[in-house]
């Protein structure tokens, strides 16, 4: 952009200055600058934001003692432990979206609008466009009713939260792509424990991870394959959703150390389902003998 001048100073005629005298006067020609990229959105992996947050979190936790190893205490903090379960529900649909034909595009974690909010899933296809949010609560009771969803029985404020997504995906989509893109909002719940079906929603599409695949193949397809290409190429350009965007970070170092995190959060758990069969053998010998294996059984099962 060129700066505005001054009209309180003299106008000055441009100095036309070449070979050496150039050099003398304005140094050696500047290095071409070469900002750095932000890669295509398809690059993304599945909860990539919430295993980030995950990670971070659990940094400031304080190291578990000998003591809560030996008893499989988990790793994970009471502030941690809820992102921890959303990106095992987003790695979940990942992998479910995963088996969709080559004639879906499907974008994950997508940084939306000014700050740190995203998008879990974006898929563009021949049945539309769509919207995923993924709530992971398997073995929960989940009931769903026109305007409102109920997990354990407190409300949560899902449906609003889904419109609000694909209302946001489909202003940036249609502004980039130049065309009204509609938006499907869709909400997936993972392996809920009793889902009540009251009344379905009119505008949000609710299903479970099991049905999602298939509730995905059976619909008529809507989208001419160059309007799907023409939108895709549009929706992988990360300034179409993000005000300023950022590179992100190495997506495979991020998944390596997320990895490593969930093997030692197995590891407690196998821990404390060991220590807590111990105990069942250990009062089971106690109830017909005399007990007096109760606490070799413990410290054998807790030390394998």
């Amino acid at each position: 952009m060129t700066p505005p001048v001054d009209p309180a100073l003299p106008s000055l005629a441009p100095i036309r200055t070449t070979g050496f005298a150039a050099f003398r006067l304005l140094g050696p020609p500047a290095e071409p600058s070469t900002p750095k990229q932000v890669s295509s959105l398809a690059t993304r992996r599945a909860g990539q934001a919430v295993m980030a947050e995950t990670l971070r979190l659990h940094d400031g936790d304080p190291p578990r003692s000998w003591w809560r190893r030996l008893v499989g205490a988990s790793p994970l903090s009471a502030d941690s432990r809820p992102w921890y379960q959303g990106a095992l529900g987003e790695i979940a649909v990942g992998r479910i979206l995963g088996r969709l034909g080559p004639e879906w595009t499907v974008l994950h974690a997508v940084p939306v609008g000014a700050g740190v909010s995203d998008i879990d899933h974006v898929l563009i296809g021949p049945a539309g466009v769509f919207t995923l949010n993924t709530k992971n609560h398997a073995g929960r009771d989940v009931w769903v009713g026109d305007r409102a969803i109920l997990v354990g029985g407190h409300k949560q404020h899902y449906l609003p939260h889904a419109r609000h997504e694909a209302a946001r995906a489909a202003k940036r989509l249609s502004a980039a792509v130049g065309e009204p893109v509609p938006v499907t909002p869709v909400l997936v719940l993972i392996e809920p424990g009793k889902l009540t079906i009251r009344q379905r929603p009119a505008d949000v599409r609710v299903v479970t991870d099991r049905e999602l695949l298939r509730w995905l193949k059976r619909r008529r397809p809507v989208l001419a394959p160059e309007r799907i290409d023409r939108i895709a190429a549009a929706a992988a350009v990360p300034g179409t959703w993000h005000n300023h965007p950022a590179p992100s970070e190495d997506p495979v170092a991020l998944q390596d150390r997320f990895a490593e995190l969930r093997a030692i959060e197995l590891s407690a758990q196998r821990r404390r389902g060991l220590w807590g069969l111990g105990l069942m053998v250990g009062i089971g010998a106690a109830v017909v003998g005399d007990g007096s294996d109760l606490l070799t059984a413990l410290l054998n099962v807790g030390l394998s």
